[in-house]
């Protein structure tokens, strides 16, 4: 007879083993926020740069909640963490923050801007995004690695309005159009000045350029209606080719160009199957279901594009977060990764790469380090004169986009209680003016930490009265309301204003002064909805800094 004493001795090395593993996988983890710190503490004394401060808790707090999901603290959240004492409370606000379901959501926004931007040149196929920013939030939701889903995107096929064949209906009927995004947004690299003549300041000549497209000139779009309504379904089609419209290209009376092989970005030609003698392609017209290709030209290209040894694909996407959450990227512009422009981190940059790959493409990881590092939690203040971006030597000031604008006026003012107060539900109540509001914005941050004035969006925070009479106008549940009818001293109220707004409770100055307009005899509503009105409109609100 078994006991099952043996059975648990022969499991208990798989348990150390599995242990030891997750200590070693810890170290690696805190090991490379060390080197990224290490490194730029280098670069400071090379190059005889004094770094910022260390962000105070309010300016970290903001920040992070700006980064991670999207939206500015509530002031009862505010006030919990700057009144904590404990040493490790940023720390464990970046893992509840990445644990929080509006994570998803905002990385959701921040790629589905990145992919479209907010007016997309082709509106009628690209118009209806719920299904993909949907597919999108469910991407970052489960935390699937970043190469498995850019796959999946790319071989998308199906209905646009339903997931990732969205993304290629912007580019319909035009795969020079595709190869431009494609390459730029998961691979680093632009290649639009090749579409009509070698590339004057890098390698990419016109064959490079039309080579890429044609992996995509076999895509096609379906137009089957339902329910009256217009339908689109993403298909590719075993046959196909791209025309070479350039100089260069040899042509015959009659003919629009030349075709050209599909080349992969800096390599060989694709070496594809013949089709069989006869083949005709099916009439698609009408299908929503429609067959795949005998032989995929974008599946081959997807193949060498997502591979780890890729030459870019690492490369572009560590680039792309990092500028995303410091600012810039450690080579600049984020999307333009040619072999003169340098790695200012050179060291950090390799580092980066061969850890995401090591730890299978995961963003959520790769995040939760940038968040950590000594650069990114700097205070944005400093001495300005010696200042140059590319040490991250302090925190880069960035224009909070329309939506996160939005959001955060929105959570400021405490507008979804009162909409709930009024009877209705916050999820499908949007803000007054919102499509004028994302109008007057210009297209989302462009990764490079410039700030891009936009004359309407002063104007509209000046000229709409509506917004200012939604938002702001005492309503039960409001700030203004809870402002004015608390029985708190001013003191108190000032407080609760600054840290519902500013994430930070006032400076000295500050509280008397406030304190001394709205307890002044008659202000009342009015002047509290002055008050509010004044701290949405200063700088300190409208940047994430």
């Amino acid at each position: 007879m078994i006991t099952q004493a043996p059975t648990r001795w022969l499991i208990l090395p798989t348990i150390m083993a599995v242990a030891l593993c997750a200590v070693q996988l810890a170290a690696q983890e805190k090991l490379l926020r060390t080197v990224i710190d290490s490194e730029i503490s280098a670069a400071w004394m090379r190059e005889k740069f004094t770094p910022a401060d260390p962000a105070t808790d309010a300016e970290f707090l903001r920040r992070v909640y700006l980064d991670l999901v999207g939206v500015i603290p509530t002031a009862d959240e505010a006030a919990v963490f700057l009144d904590d004492t404990a040493t490790d409370k940023r720390s464990k606000l970046i893992d509840k923050l990445l644990d929080d379901p509006r994570f998803a959501e905002q990385q959701a926004n921040h790629w589905d801007l990145l992919f479209f931007g907010r007016r997309p040149a082709d509106q009628e196929l690209t118009s209806r995004r719920e299904g993909f920013q949907k597919w999108l939030k469910g991407k970052f939701a489960t935390n699937e690695p970043y190469d498995r889903w850019a796959r999946d995107l790319l071989l998308a096929q199906g209905g646009t309005y339903e997931g990732p064949a969205m993304f290629f209906a912007q580019f319909r009927s035009r795969p020079e159009d595709a190869a431009e995004a494609v390459s730029r947004l998961f691979l680093g690299t632009q290649i639009h000045c090749a579409r009509c003549h070698d590339h004057p300041f890098d390698k990419w000549t016109q064959t490079d350029f039309y080579g890429v497209a044609g992996f995509f000139a076999r895509l096609t779009f379906i137009d089957a209606k339902e329910d009256g309504k217009r339908h689109y379904i993403l298909a590719e089609k075993s046959s196909g080719e791209v025309l070479f419209t350039g100089p260069a290209a040899k042509q015959t009376p009659g003919q629009k160009g030349e075709p050209v092989a599909p080349r992969f970005l800096g390599g060989e030609d694709l070496q594809e199957p013949h089709l069989p003698e006869g083949f005709k392609e099916p009439d698609l017209k009408g299908v929503k279901d429609p067959p795949k290709p005998l032989f995929s030209r974008r599946e081959k290209f997807v193949d060498w594009a997502t591979r780890p040894e890729n030459p870019y694909f690492t490369k572009a996407i560590v680039n792309r977060v990092w500028a995303q959450f410091l600012g810039r990227g450690i080579i600049d512009p984020v999307d333009d990764l040619r072999e003169s422009h340098v790695a200012s981190l050179p060291g950090v940059f390799q580092t980066l790469q061969k850890e995401l790959v090591a730890h299978q493409y995961d963003l959520k990881w790769l995040i939760r380090e940038l968040v950590h590092t000594q650069a990114y939690q700097l205070s944005s203040a400093g001495s300005g004169t010696d200042a140059l971006p590319k040490w991250y030597e302090r925190a880069r000031v960035r224009p909070l986009t329309a939506e996160e604008i939005m959001a955060a006026i929105r959570q400021a003012t405490n507008f979804d209680e009162s909409v709930r107060a009024a009877g209705a539900k916050p999820e499908t109540t949007a803000l007054p003016e919102r499509n004028y509001f994302l109008s007057s914005f210009g297209e989302p941050f462009n990764g490079r930490g410039e700030f891009q004035p936009n004359l309407n969006e002063h104007l509209f925070f000046n000229n709409s009265g509506t917004l200012r009479q939604s938002l702001i106008q005492m309503k039960k549940g409001n700030l203004a309301d809870s402002l004015n009818n608390s029985t708190a001293p001013w003191e108190e109220r000032v407080d609760h204003l600054f840290l519902a707004i500013l994430s930070r409770r006032p400076l000295e100055v500050e509280r008397k002064k406030f304190v001394e307009y709205l307890s002044a005899e008659k202000a009342s509503a009015p002047a509290v909805e002055e008050a509010i009105w004044v701290l949405l409109n200063t700088s300190e609100f409208r940047f994430n800094h």
